[in-house]
C-alpha cells in the first residue's frame, strides 16, 4: 500500500535561477514546481534546449513529499556520484516537494576533481534553493452540494470561510452547487452544512 500525501506540503510557488563559477567553470542551477515526473522531463528538456552548447545538465527532482516521494537524479556524464546525488542530497533537505533543480555546466578548462565537482553543484543547487520562491500544496476535493433556495444565501458565506471555490451552479428544482475546497475542511463542511440546513443538504464528495 502506497503512503499517503499529507494534506499540505511546501512546494516552489515559481522558478528560480542562480549561477556560480569555480576555476572558470561556470554552473547554472534552476529549479521550479514540478508536480510529475513528466513535469520535471519537462523542464529537464526546456534547460537543455535553452542552453544547448552546455557541457553537462545535471538534474535531480522530488515528486511528492515525506513518506510518499519519487526521486530521480542523472550525472551527465560527470563522474558517477559526483553531481546527481549530491544535488538530490540538497534537494532531499530542503523541506520541499515536487521540485526539480537542473543544474547547467559549461566546462571552464580545469578539471575539478571528485570534491570539487561536489562541492561546486552542491553550492549552486543551495545557491538557488535559497531564493526560490515558496507556497504550499493544499490537497483539494470537489463536492457536488444540494440546498434549497432558501439555504443559498447562509451556504455560500459558509463556504466562504472554508476556502472553497464554488465551480458552477445550477438552479432547478433545488440548488446544487460544484464545490471545490481544500480536504482538510471536507468534515467540518458537511458537519456545518447539516446543521445549517437542518439535515436538508445533500452532498457527495466526487474526488480527492
Amino acid at each position: 500500500m502506497n503512503p499517503v500525501l499529507p494534506d499540505r506540503y511546501p512546494i516552489p510557488a515559481a522558478a528560480a535561477r542562480a549561477e556560480i563559477r569555480v576555476v572558470n567553470s561556470r554552473f547554472i542551477g534552476i529549479a521550479d514546481y514540478t508536480p510529475s515526473a513528466d513535469a520535471a522531463k519537462a523542464l529537464i528538456a526546456r534547460v537543455r534546449a535553452e542552453y544547448p552548447d552546455a557541457t553537462h545538465h545535471v538534474y535531480a527532482y522530488l515528486v511528492g513529499y515525506g513518506a510518499s516521494v519519487t526521486a530521480g537524479m542523472s550525472d551527465d556524464g560527470e563522474p558517477s556520484g559526483t553531481a546527481g546525488r549530491p544535488v538530490l542530497a540538497v534537494l532531499r533537505g530542503s523541506n520541499l516537494g515536487d521540485v526539480t533543480v537542473v543544474v547547467t555546466r559549461y566546462f571552464g578548462g580545469t578539471l575539478l576533481g571528485t570534491g570539487g565537482l561536489v562541492r561546486a553543484y552542491s553550492d549552486v543547487t543551495r545557491a538557488v534553493l535559497e531564493i526560490l520562491p515558496r507556497t504550499e500544496r493544499v490537497e483539494q476535493c470537489t463536492m457536488l452540494v444540494e440546498i434549497d433556495y432558501a439555504a443559498y444565501t447562509a451556504v455560500r458565506q459558509l463556504l466562504d470561510t472554508l476556502d472553497a471555490e464554488v465551480t458552477s451552479e445550477d438552479f432547478a428544482t433545488r440548488v446544487t452547487l460544484e464545490v471545490t475546497l481544500p480536504v482538510i475542511h471536507r468534515e467540518t463542511c458537511a458537519a456545518r452544512l447539516a446543521e445549517l440546513t437542518a439535515g436538508q443538504a445533500e452532498m457527495v464528495t466526487e474526488a480527492g
